[in-house]
Parts: structure tokens; C-alpha cells; sequence
């Protein structure tokens, strides 16, 4: 193979063969460390910037700097500057330092001469004092499913029309009470309904109850809408009101299919085996049986 070199005259960087044939340095990280070297003195770009201009992506530079760093060309270390603002500041060699040497050499360095971060522009407006104590203007109950109820009104006499059983309204069955009572037993995920929702599940319950079903079907049904085990339930009880909402009709169990073997009997005649037929009259042969024997003198 033929090589041809010829010396730059200008802007030209002098570099160890060792940082080019390292054998544990990657193409980006040789890359990373030449362009840092071949900045000219009093340079403050960052490895980030660096990076960015040798067309270096983000898990390609994160692989390179950890690199360099593992073999002694790159040390950083945080420090406090004036203000009490703290820096990174970065130290690049071209041979492998130690952490000793590296420290001696950023001692040397302030904190104050690290770049500065750069100015943001300000929010528009005057500053305004912090806004305390008042109550919010907005109702927030409607982002909540267990809102307090309502203070109830105060009971009117009733009058002689409304007088007797019918005044009072339905009442909910003992058995959907019930129903909902065992619900914190059927599973660990039901143990925290809420009081205050039993009465309205036992409402829902007893439409499933009217309608035909019964207690362990609502509960079978209830289950199945409960999420796999380990899944916290962090509303149980509306979780519960919404399975019970809609109330499906009740499957009619399908009628018995016929055997396949009604009406048949068991030849009287010399078979190996046992032979159905279905017999026409009150025949006790099969039709071979009996063909044979019209066939016999």
C-alpha cells in the first residue's frame, strides 16, 4: 500500500499515535477527543458542543465520553462558583491522568471562569405577589364520584292523600341488602365500598333481583368485572355501581337435546355384539335378522 503526506502549513494539531490506535477508544471518542485538542487556547466549548459539531448523536457521545473518561483523557467534577451557583467544569488531556492529577490541574481554574449560563428573557408582565387564602371560585365536587349529599329539606306534613304505605316509596328487598352486604367477603379488592354507596348498590341490586336474576349470579357477574389480582381497585364502589347500571334479561336455559339412542332396542338375535334398531311396530329383530330368517327353508 502507498501513502501520501504532505505537512499542513497551517492550522494543524500534533497527536500522539497512541490516542489514534488506542484499542479501547471507539472511532467517536478518538473523534470527540482530536476536536477537543485542536481547539485553539482559551477555547471554552463544551464535549456536548463538540458533539454537536462533529455530527455526534446523543447515545454515541454518552459512549464516547464514558469511554474517555474510563481511560483517563476526560475528568469533571462540580463546584460552587460565586452566588452560590454551582458549574461542571471539564478537563480534556491528550495523555491519561489520574484523579490526583486531574484535581491539582482544575484547582487552578476558578469556578468564575466557566461559562456563564447564557441570559433568559424575562416573563412579560410586572411581577406580581403570590395570590394566598381565599377559596376557589370554581366547584371542584364534580371531579368527584362520592360527593356529599345534599342537606335534606325539612319534612312537610304530609296531607290526607299521602297518607298510607305508598307515601313512603318503594323499600329495597332485605335480600339485595343483603347482597351488597357480602360484597367486602367476595373479594380483597371489595373491602373499602363505602358506607354511604350501600344503600344506592342495593338500589341497583334490586333491579337485578326483579328481573329474574338471582344473588349468586349478581355476584359471579360482579366478580368477573373486577381486574386481575395484584390491580389495587382505587374506587371499589363505583366500580360496583358501574357493573350493576344495566341490567341484562335473563338467558332461558336451552332445551334438553333428544338422545340419539330414544326408541331404539336391542336385537333378540345372534350378534358378536349388542344391536340397536329402531323398531317400526313391536318387531324384537333388526332387519338383517329378519331377512335372514325369510331367506332360511
Amino acid at each position: 500500500m502507498y501513502r501520501n503526506f504532505i505537512a499542513p502549513s497551517r492550522g494543524f494539531t500534533q497527536f500522539s499515535h497512541e490516542i489514534i490506535r488506542h484499542p479501547r477508544l471507539g472511532s467517536d471518542a478518538v473523534r470527540l477527543l482530536t476536536w477537543q485538542l485542536s481547539l485553539p487556547e482559551g477555547a471554552r466549548e463544551s464535549l456536548s458542543r463538540s458533539a454537536e459539531r462533529a455530527r455526534i448523536g446523543a447515545c454515541a457521545f454518552t459512549r464516547a465520553k464514558r469511554q474517555l473518561k474510563a481511560e483517563g483523557f476526560i475528568h469533571e467534577r462540580r463546584v460552587q462558583g460565586p452566588g452560590g451557583r454551582w458549574v461542571t467544569q471539564q478537563l480534556v488531556s491528550n495523555v491519561p491522568l489520574s484523579e490526583a492529577q486531574a484535581v491539582k490541574l482544575l484547582g487552578r481554574s476558578p469556578a468564575s471562569a466557566q461559562v456563564a449560563p447564557s441570559p433568559r428573557i424575562p416573563t412579560a408582565g410586572a411581577p406580581t405577589p403570590r395570590p394566598t387564602g381565599g377559596h376557589p371560585r370554581k366547584d371542584h365536587g364534580e371531579n368527584t364520584s362520592y360527593r356529599p349529599p345534599a342537606p335534606a329539606a325539612a319534612p312537610e306534613a304530609p296531607g290526607p292523600e299521602a297518607s298510607g304505605p305508598e307515601a313512603s316509596g318503594p323499600d329495597v328487598p332485605e335480600e339485595a341488602r343483603a347482597l351488597v352486604g357480602v360484597l367486602p367477603l367476595l373479594s380483597p379488592a371489595l373491602r373499602h365500598v363505602p358506607p354511604g354507596m350501600r344503600e344506592e348498590l342495593a338500589r341497583l341490586a334490586a333491579g337485578w333481583l326483579a328481573a329474574g336474576h338471582t344473588s349468586a349470579a349478581v355476584h359471579e357477574h360482579i366478580l368477573r368485572g373486577l381486574p386481575a389480582a395484584g390491580i389495587p381497585v382505587q374506587r371499589p364502589g363505583g366500580l360496583v355501581r358501574y357493573l350493576l347500571r344495566d341490567v341484562p334479561p335473563v338467558r332461558q336455559a336451552a332445551p334438553p337435546t333428544p338422545s340419539r339412542l330414544a326408541g331404539m332396542r336391542e336385537c333378540e338375535g345372534a350378534h358378536v355384539q349388542a344391536t340397536l334398531f329402531r323398531p317400526v311396530a313391536d318387531e324384537t329383530l333388526c332387519w338383517f335378522c329378519r331377512a335372514e330368517g325369510a331367506t332360511l327353508p
